[in-house]
């Protein structure tokens, strides 16, 4: 008979499984109960970012974000609509601009530096499964974005990348391995098609819109 999937009564008592189905001890059941209970926290968590990130003014956005933990530098701003994985990993630098709707993942560390403009609809990943893993498990690493880059809309970038500092990434390029500074990457996966003519940088990228 069974009160669940990972609960069982026989006639010999009760013992625990995990969703494999191998044996767990009494201990190791508690464990994963325990983290079962954080991730609904978490998930919790990030329902109620979801709906403020909805919020027309990025002061009370802003406030909200920092109370979650997120790190924000002076004068960067994230738009209306970002979502986030375990905010307390994500720092973003100074004079920064994230558009509206991008996915900001910080289970494994993500630094994104200062002057960096990414556009709506970025997704930016550290966590992915090993599909070589007969359990298909986690892979966490961190992301690196070095200061004067520019990334188009709906790219996606990948656990382990670093994109060097003053390089572009053009739209809806997928970012599957580092990106050296200066140069111009395209296409899925992304690969360099050229390099940017300025070689120092010293621009800001001005204020961002009221309402967004």
């Amino acid at each position: 008979m069974f009160y669940s999937d990972n609960i069982h009564f026989t006639l010999r008592g009760i013992y625990f499984t995990d969703k494999h189905g191998n044996k767990l001890s009494v201990m190791g059941a508690f464990r994963r109960a325990f983290a079962r209970f954080y991730n609904w926290w978490l998930d919790f968590e990030l329902m109620v970012l979801y709906f403020i990130g909805r919020i027309p003014l990025y002061s009370v956005r802003k406030l909200f974000y920092k109370l979650a933990g997120v790190r924000i530098g002076k004068g960067s701003v994230i738009h209306t609509g970002c979502r986030f994985f375990n905010p307390k990993g994500i720092s973003i630098g100074e004079d920064t601009i994230i558009g509206y709707g991008a996915f900001l993942d910080g289970r494994a560390p993500l630094k994104v530096g200062n002057h960096v403009a990414i556009a709506s609809e970025v997704m930016i990943y550290n966590s992915e499964h090993d599909i070589h893993r007969e359990d298909m498990g986690v892979v966490e690493e961190p992301v690196v974005i070095d200061d004067y880059v520019f990334i188009g809309p709906r790219v996606i970038i990948l656990p382990g990348v670093r994109i060097g500092k003053g390089s572009v990434v053009a739209a809806a390029a997928v970012v599957t391995h580092d990106v050296p500074p200066g140069k111009i990457v395209a296409g899925v996966p992304a690969k360099e098609i050229g390099e940017r003519k300025i070689k120092n940088y010293h621009y800001r990228l001005g204020r961002a819109r009221l309402f967004q």
